[in-house]
């Protein structure tokens, strides 16, 4: 079994795209991704060879912009969006919940680069993004 990554690891990358398909086909043939739709969603899941993993969606819900969003693993996300502001950060977005698997927050750093913090719901132990936790188990 692969060591769990540790807080302050990114841990999941996304895509966000007018037309996410297309990217699949893309990323897909030239890397061999393979992709798996999240049901109910405009989104799918990829495991890359080495690394973390991510995810492939549209620009819905909330508008996104397109490019890429990298997720850094943290133990609260409550405490580091305290944190960030402090740092030379700002809040982009508050924390908000990935049902059953954890919860994220956006925040841009002082070069106005977006990043998102994650925070693995210990419950979603065994599930395909068991891998952001941190618990330790």
């Amino acid at each position: 079994m692969a060591d769990r990554p540790k807080p302050g690891s990114i841990v999941h990358v996304e895509f966000h795209a007018k037309d996410p398909k297309k990217l699949e086909k893309f990323y897909g043939s030239l890397f061999g991704w393979k992709f798996q739709e999240v049901p109910g969603m405009d989104y799918s899941l990829f495991e890359a060879p080495n690394g973390p993993g991510g995810g492939v969606g549209g620009l819905e819900p909330g508008n996104w912009q397109t490019g890429i969003m990298n997720y850094i693993l943290v133990n609260s996300v409550d405490d580091h969006l305290k944190r960030i502001e402090k740092a030379g950060g700002k809040v982009v977005s508050p924390k908000l919940e990935v049902p059953g698997q954890g919860w994220f927050a956006l925040f841009q750093d002082p070069a106005g680069i977006t990043v998102a913090l994650w925070q693995q719901n210990p419950a979603a132990l065994g599930t395909p993004t068991d891998r952001h936790d941190d618990s330790g188990r």
